[in-house]
């Protein structure tokens, strides 16, 4: 299945994430919204930091290990940018899975020595925003140092290092404070309404900008705390009328960015973590106000035009489970290898009437 990328694919394709709460409502902005082995595949441990005494920290400039990471998405015809950071020498690299998703080529450019390498997604876990890409024909890159997430303290400074704006070159940097711990946000994809709910994040009052999704939040030290994911901005709705207030940033913290990269580098799938090539099977999705998954569009060429599926039908079973949402459709899918025959059934648009097809699946972009 193609799905399109939500609207937090970074700087090119705008977007926002809707997070409720009582009488408000946050709009997040993606900014630009493990890769883990050294060259004989074992992956280093973090770098835990001591803390400074209180008051004395101060924000830390850049430190190495940036990656500016370019994707374009032929099947929409677009293209995004995002950020990634550097995990071994021989160019594993974490970022967002929103940077990927949707990517049919894939390119980084390791800031430290300025050379662009073709990039190939490894694993993702889609929920948590999370994949790993490995930098073709890289070594002896300069990797960051990552810190203890769990010693992060609410007022601590912070710098996000990234490509904000997409511009490549060398990456921005701002710096701010940690204004929250262990926060929730709630992605809706605009898409096909399809939500994403991430925890524990790291808030702060740094002020990211499209394209800085993937980067690094550092500590005072330079140490990579947190992988920058979205930012957000208050809309008081209780009122009448909306009024913005104060810019957000939302980081996953190190420890659980690290754990997921670890996983995708054994090779490790599971319910939540994808490894290796995505399974294709040429739709794209809605909801439609009752179970199943509603066919926006048919990709030309691709496994359900060959088996008949038209626009407006509702897809309703795939491999003999049932399908109850875009969402469920995804997982199932990605439980697949390219190449996988499985059953496809969907109901016509119009009359109702049940059909059925067994579909090879073909090979495409990440979800």
């Amino acid at each position: 299945m193609h799905a399109e990328p939500t609207e937090r694919n970074g700087a090119g394709s705008p977007g926002c994430l809707v997070v409720p709460a009582a009488l408000l409502v946050l709009l997040a902005v993606v900014l630009l919204r493990p890769l883990l082995g050294d060259d004989r595949g074992a992956a280093p441990p973090a770098t835990t930091a001591t803390a400074p005494p209180a008051g004395t920290a101060k924000p830390s400039g850049r430190r190495p290990g940036v990656v500016n990471i370019e994707s374009e998405q032929a099947l929409r015809g677009t293209r995004s940018a995002g950020t990634g950071i550097v995990v071994t020498p021989s160019g594993l690299v974490l970022t967002n899975n929103h940077v990927i998703q949707g990517a049919t080529s894939l390119t980084g450019t390791d800031t430290d020595d300025r050379r662009t390498y073709r990039a190939r997604v490894l694993g993702y876990d889609k929920n948590g925003d999370l994949a790993v890409l490995q930098l073709e024909g890289a070594s002896r890159l300069k990797p960051a140092v990552f810190g203890d997430a769990a010693r992060v303290r609410i007022g601590d400074p912070v710098t996000a290092v990234g490509n904000a704006g997409g511009r490549g070159g060398a990456p921005s940097v701002v710096t701010g404070r940690v204004t929250a711990l262990e926060q929730v946000v709630t992605a809706r994809d605009a898409n096909d309404g399809s939500v994403e709910r991430l925890t524990g994040l790291i808030e702060t009052d740094a002020p990211l900008r499209p394209g800085n999704s993937g980067g690094p939040l550092l500590n005072s030290a330079g140490e990579v705390i947190g992988v920058n994911t979205a930012a957000s901005a208050d809309y008081r709705m209780d009122s009448g009328d909306a009024r913005q207030g104060a810019a957000r940033g939302y980081a996953i913290p190190s420890g659980h960015a690290l754990a997921v990269a670890r996983q995708i580098e054994r090779g490790e799938a599971s319910a939540t973590v994808h490894i290796g090539p995505t399974p294709l099977l040429g739709v794209r999705v809605r909801a439609g106000g009752g179970s199943g998954a509603l066919v926006e569009e048919v990709v030309p060429g691709a496994p359900a035009e060959a088996a008949g599926v038209p626009e407006g039908a509702v897809i309703v079973a795939l491999g003999g489970r049932p399908v109850d949402s875009p969402d469920e459709l995804t997982e199932l899918l990605l439980a697949h290898r390219p190449g996988d025959t499985v059953r496809l059934e969907w109901t016509g648009p119009g009359d109702g009437t049940r059909r059925a097809a067994d579909v090879r699946l073909a090979e495409g972009p990440p979800q």
